[in-house]
């Protein structure tokens, strides 16, 4: 829509507020105490970070055929998101602005788009249709490259409990019926998979937005 707010900070403050006032002030506060207890924790102290490599990892389609991480990179470099699933409405804001606004430019300069989590290949199908998304979708099943990569986290168990009361559960979302879930987080690399930037977001209602990538972009020689 063209009068969709055009960041996606001011599209989840514009979401928050509609959400807040569905669910009711004590959903409302589980998840602001869920999000207050990750920023006080930080990002891990192993989380990958610039100079790092990514390691090659078994990863699977929408389709639910094979892939690994280098044959999707294919050779050129790549940004890399990692996000929750199809069911966090944050992570469909930001998949469905990075269509918009990233995928073009990035297509200009030659640089992929690949979108991970650790979903069903059902989820991710819903990621692509729902977004509309052209750029490649993968799932890394159990979070074996998140595990490596330093970003695993899973939701409190109060939020859990609220998301059942919401209808929903993680762990029917994952491809290994666990919750386990990555910090959101872009990544750009190298087309020999080394990180040149890094952002990981341990608040899951903030994402790296657009000029962030591509200013990034625009001071590495990727």
């Amino acid at each position: 829509m063209s009068n969709a707010p055009s960041t996606i900070t001011a599209q989840v403050t514009e979401f928050n507020e509609g959400f807040e006032a569905q669910i009711g002030p004590d959903l409302s506060a589980v998840f602001a105490a869920e999000q207050a207890a990750l920023i006080a924790s930080g990002v891990p102290a192993g989380a990958v970070a610039v100079g790092d490599t990514v390691p090659d990892a078994d990863l699977v389609t929408p389709e639910g055929g094979s892939t690994s991480l280098s044959a999707a990179i294919g050779g050129s470099p790549a940004v890399l998101v990692f996000y929750r699933g199809a069911w966090c409405p944050y992570c469909n804001l930001t998949l469905k602005t990075y269509q918009k606004d990233l995928l073009p430019a990035l297509r200009e300069q030659g640089v992929g788009l690949i979108a991970i989590s650790p979903q069903t290949p059902d989820g991710s199908r819903a990621a692509v249709e729902g977004g509309e998304l052209e750029f490649t979708v993968l799932s890394d099943a159990s979070n074996v490259l998140v595990r490596q990569l330093g970003l695993l986290t899973e939701p409190s168990a109060e939020a859990r409990t609220a998301h059942t009361a919401l209808g929903f559960d993680v762990a029917d979302s994952n491809a290994d019926a666990t919750g386990d879930i990555p910090f959101p987080t872009v990544l750009i690399v190298d087309a020999d998979r080394t990180v040149r930037f890094a952002d990981v977001h341990v608040d899951y209602t903030t994402r790296t937005e657009v000029p962030a990538i591509l200013d990034a972009l625009a001071g590495i020689r990727v």
